[in-house]
């Protein structure tokens, strides 16, 4: 029996060991680019302060209060996840007396949080 599912299933690794040496050699050296990028995506990992960018992506600014009551959590757990996505450079916040205003840093973000929404949607 592990012979027939072997058999049926696809290979998806290749059996040489480099196809391409010029297109690897012009690209490997590129990849210390990401270095960093990996940190924007971990901040987008947590479900929270994913569903705050998100919420970023539908108003352009919201009062930390808000976004405690829009992602149902206390005001002190809203504030930390702000204040991370901030500290990433995904944020941006503005005072305006005793209250805090939080906004996305820039298009690029919204850009990200949008394009990731709709792929979802896709999928």
């Amino acid at each position: 029996m592990s012979d027939k599912v072997m058999n049926t299933t696809s290979k998806d690794t290749c059996d040489t060991f480099c196809y391409d040496e010029k297109l690897v050699n012009r690209i490997q050296p590129r990849m210390d680019e990401v270095l960093g990028v990996e940190l924007i995506f971990k901040a987008l990992s947590d479900s929270t302060r994913l569903k705050i960018a998100y919420a970023l992506t539908l108003e352009p600014e919201l009062c930390v209060c808000d976004v405690a009551n829009i992602i149902r959590s206390t005001t002190a757990t809203a504030s930390h996840h702000l204040r991370l996505l901030r500290n990433m450079g995904l944020a941006k916040y503005r005072k305006e007396g005793k209250l805090v205003f939080y906004s996305l840093a820039d298009d690029h973000v919204h850009q990200l949080v949008s394009i990731a929404m709709i792929h979802s949607k896709e999928s």
